[in-house]
């Protein structure tokens, strides 16, 4: 009881005196921001709430508060460009009271908080604007000094001088990236002094909610990445993971420092049909139909998410900065996309043959792309005898690949995000006879199993599933219980590790979204955090530290429980050294393959650059280096295949239409062709076996 008085007390004493740090310098629609009742009400309901039925129940203590902290200030601050150490001091004391700040639903620590912040932000754009009003050509880029750009762990500045200092070089770089990109001192001047104009005019407009909805997320997020709150408004205009999937463009956005950030695109939606949209691409600008682009760093996720929805039909401009490019590239495009609704015909499985010459015999291979794990519940709760559901598209594909006579099928889930639940029970069915395909394990510890009920195998022929990065959620259940059951060699990529289940709890004043179950396989571990490991691996064409669950903050750990099946011995596992042998050794000179893992390795050599030359002539020679490098790339995979080589990289042409790219052939889709022959070289060692 002592102390909980004394530290109310002495908390209360910072409190009042972060406040008027904050008020000294505050506009008058800033100090007038304060906690509402129903916020108030809201908070102890989400702690109540995430005390009773998130799945890991951790104790609202100490521990926690201090992980709230840091998550606030990375959510505030993560480049640590606004805040001073001497802010952060006077902040610290805090960092172990706030579990019971908001026990006892006081949100005012929260809002001082943000208030300081509020304030530094318009100090730190008041000052670019003052230096951007010397005019750009002022700018000495004949110095050679440098500017860290991985700032997440970097000290604190000590003081506004510092802070000075730091926002000189950070001008200094836009500058020299727009400069080297091509663009005039007038173009210069007028992009940056509007975009910082901008931010202060959005800041001058923050609203309480907005700092509740901040201060909430950094609290709830703490749990895990997938538990977060939603304001009244958001809760009534975005669904719960910022998918634009209605009248949009079809994507999941998330931010990433300045910029927001693609996370995953949504199958046959209008971004993906681009085919120059890809995960991990940072949107910097957004414009409607053939308006000025908007540039949109420093925005928040909503009002991006804002302006890139839209109605159907209409055409939205994103300026991109593709994820392939390194870190100091900031090289971009402008990608055209017609916003409409995904239509389900557009996500169905569809099926090819692809025809191969392998140990000088013909065989061909029966390919099925399942886009989404899609079940249309209108139909099916109507009682529409011809509903449309993946395992119905692909049960009805998979007859016909048989009466072809294929040597083997491919079931290709690659970028697949998930879907259905029940469609990935049911698919599993069409490949075993009856038993467990996925366990649910809920928040109470108790575990529910659900299972394939009908007798029968449909195709019990060779099969590989093919999976990457991107395949998630129900893909993940599905690859798993193929492996676990040893019934398909699963082939590609580690898969994106989303084992959890979420539920959204309404609360008096917007909404929770909470995490109070998991996946696990059937052999009992989880495809949480690890996903999928496949039994022979692709290289990724994607960063796995850049997406995937694993690349999250605070995301749940793999685990396991027991297991429900015990599988008979697995008939692939005396072949895999041999079969990856093979496959290494094909692939050791395959153009794509070759080009996948040298883009990989150069992303990852220039991934360890932490910094950049703020001195002209060193720049535009690294940009220089790393044009040449790429080019070269992508040269050696034309010449390989017997393309005419590239003179130089293709620019975007920022006023012309959407490509219109054929889909790439299954036949010239090198991961297919391999994972194909890798079918037969099972087929064939088998066989050779089986045979003696």
């Amino acid at each position: 009881m002592k102390r909980t008085l004394s530290v109310s007390i002495f908390s209360i004493s910072l409190l009042f005196s972060a406040l008027t740090l904050a008020a000294t310098a505050l506009p008058d629609q800033w100090k007038t921001l304060q906690p509402e009742r129903e916020q108030v009400i809201a908070s102890l309901n989400m702690v109540e709430l995430l005390k009773r039925h998130h799945y890991n129940k951790p104790p609202l203590d100490d521990a926690r508060s201090v992980k709230i902290y840091q998550s606030y200030l990375k959510l505030l601050d993560p480049s640590r460009s606004f805040f001073t150490a001497q802010d952060i001091a006077q902040f610290d004391p805090w960092q172990s009271n706030f579990d019971d700040f908001l026990k006892g639903g006081n949100l005012k620590p929260g809002f001082a908080i943000y208030k300081v912040y509020l304030l530094r932000q318009q100090e730190r754009l008041q000052f670019a604007l003052q230096q951007l009003s010397k005019g750009v050509d002022s700018i000495d880029f004949t110095v050679d000094e440098s500017l860290q750009i991985d700032r997440e762990k970097a000290p604190w500045a000590r003081d506004n001088a510092e802070l000075d200092d730091l926002w000189r070089m950070r001008l200094k770089d836009e500058v020299l990236r727009l400069k080297i990109a091509g663009k005039d001192p007038a173009a210069i001047q007028k992009l940056l002094s509007k975009r910082y104009q901008n931010q202060l005019n959005r800041i001058a407009q923050t609203q309480g909610e907005d700092i509740f909805q901040a201060y909430m997320n950094a609290f709830a997020q703490t749990y895990d990445p997938h538990t977060n709150y939603l304001s009244p408004e958001g809760a009534e205009n975005f669904d719960i993971n910022m998918s634009l999937s209605l009248e949009g463009i079809g994507a999941v956005l998330q931010t990433d420092n300045e910029y927001v950030k693609v996370v995953r695109l949504v199958p046959a939606g209008p971004a993906e049909k681009t085919k120059q949209v890809a995960p991990a691409d940072r949107i910097i600008g957004v414009a409607q139909g053939d308006s000025e682009i908007v540039d949109v760093i420093g925005w928040r996720l909503d009002e991006v998410v804002k302006l890139v929805r839209g109605p159907k039909g209409s055409v939205v401009r994103l300026e991109i900065i593709p994820a392939t490019n390194a870190p100091n590239d900031d090289t971009s495009k402008i990608v055209h996309i017609t916003r409409e609704a995904v239509k389900l015909e557009d996500q169905a499985a569809s099926k090819s043959i692809i025809k191969l010459n392998h140990a000088g015999r013909d065989y061909s291979i029966g390919v099925i792309t399942v886009p989404a794990f899609y079940l249309d519940f209108k139909a099916y709760r109507d009682g529409d005898p011809d509903y449309k559901s993946t395992t119905r598209d692909v049960k009805k594909l998979l007859g016909e690949l048989q009466a072809d006579k294929v040597d083997g099928v491919i079931l290709d889930l690659r970028d697949n995000g998930g879907g259905s639940l029940q469609e990935a029970t049911e698919l599993t069915g069409l490949f075993i006879d009856q038993g467990p395909t996925v366990l649910v394990r809920n928040s109470d510890g108790r575990v529910d199993v659900l299972a394939d009920e009908e007798q029968g195998i449909f195709y019990s022929g060779p099969l590989a599933v093919l999976v990457n990065r991107l395949s998630a959620s129900a893909s993940e259940i599905f690859a798993g219980a193929m492996q676990d059951y040893h019934r398909a060699l699963v082939i590609g990529g580690q898969t994106f590790g989303k084992g959890t289940v979420q539920t959204v709890q309404p609360l008096n004043h917007g909404e929770l979204k909470l995490t109070l179950a998991k996946f696990y396989r059937v052999s009992g571990e989880s495809t949480q955090h690890q996903g999928v490991i496949p039994d022979i691996a692709y290289p990724s064409v994607l960063d796995t530290k850049e997406i995937g669950e694993s690349a999250l903050d605070d995301s749940m750990p793999w685990d396991r429980i027991d297991a429900v099946i015990d599988p008979k011995s697995d008939p692939f596992k005396p072949f895999i050294a041999e079969l990856t042998a093979r496959h290494a050794q094909r692939t050791d000179n395959n153009p794509d393959f070759v080009f996948t893992r040298d883009r990989l390795e150069l992303s990852k050599q220039l991934m360890l650059e932490t910094s950049v030359s703020l001195n002209e002539s060193k720049r535009r020679a690294q940009q220089a280096d790393l044009d040449a490098r790429q080019l070269a790339l992508e040269n050696n995979r034309r010449v390989a295949k017997g393309e005419v080589a590239l003179k130089e990289l293709k620019k975007e042409d920022e006023d012309a239409l959407p490509a219109t790219e054929d889909k790439i052939k299954p036949e010239d889709d090198a991961y297919l062709t391999e994972t194909g022959r890798i079918l037969l070289d099972y087929l064939g060692l088998s066989s050779a076996v089986a045979a003696h």
